[in-house]
């Protein structure tokens, strides 16, 4: 069971600007598996901040790109070069979900997720975990790519870090105990 080792992923942007933007909930989730993991990340080689630990008795690296979303994946790529994980876990912002609805799944689309699509083209395959954390679509004629870089509402920071706390809860069951108990467990 040593050998199994996932690579959780958290997208966002870097830089104070974006800390609290909904584009950033990948790092936010990565943030509290840091915590957990009681690691601090650091810069790595392969262009990303990373954390190695354990949750839950499972070897995880956590990363967080150091480049912009729409660069993440050759951060990715080099990461799982480097570590050789036998899973991998993408936590990102979506769209299509409203606020804080989790879900999970095995490949598929990137829904014009600009990150996802560059991870997808620099893996050469789109046969990776996605952890989608509903942001919910902007009210009017908003445009999605201005409302994903502005930060979460006032209501919606009131129960953030529960929020948060229930991703990372989410993120640890797929490496835990697999997609379809973890699914089960949060929809």
């Amino acid at each position: 069971m040593d050998a199994d080792l996932a690579l959780i992923v958290g997208l966002g942007n870097p830089g104070p600007r974006y800390e609290g933007n909904r584009h950033n909930i990948g790092f936010l989730v990565l943030d509290e598996l840091a915590a957990r993991v009681g690691g601090k990340f650091k810069a790595h080689k392969s262009g990303a901040e990373i954390v190695e630990g354990r949750l839950s008795g499972h070897r995880v690296v956590l990363a967080k790109p150091r480049s912009f979303m729409n660069l993440s994946g050759g951060p990715v790529a080099s990461a799982v070069k480097f570590f050789k994980p036998t899973t991998i876990v993408v936590v990102h912002d979506e769209l299509d979900l409203p606020f804080a609805v989790l879900r999970m799944k095995l490949g598929g689309g990137d829904n014009g997720h600009n990150g996802l699509r560059s991870i997808t083209k620099s893996l050469g395959t789109k046969d990776y975990h996605r952890l989608r954390f509903g942001v919910d679509r902007p009210s009017g004629r908003q445009d999605p790519a201005d409302y994903v870089l502005k930060d979460f509402s006032t209501v919606e920071r009131k129960q953030l870090a529960l929020e948060i706390d229930r991703a990372a809860d989410a993120a640890e069951a797929l490496v835990t105990k697999g997609l379809e108990a973890a699914q089960n467990s949060f929809h």
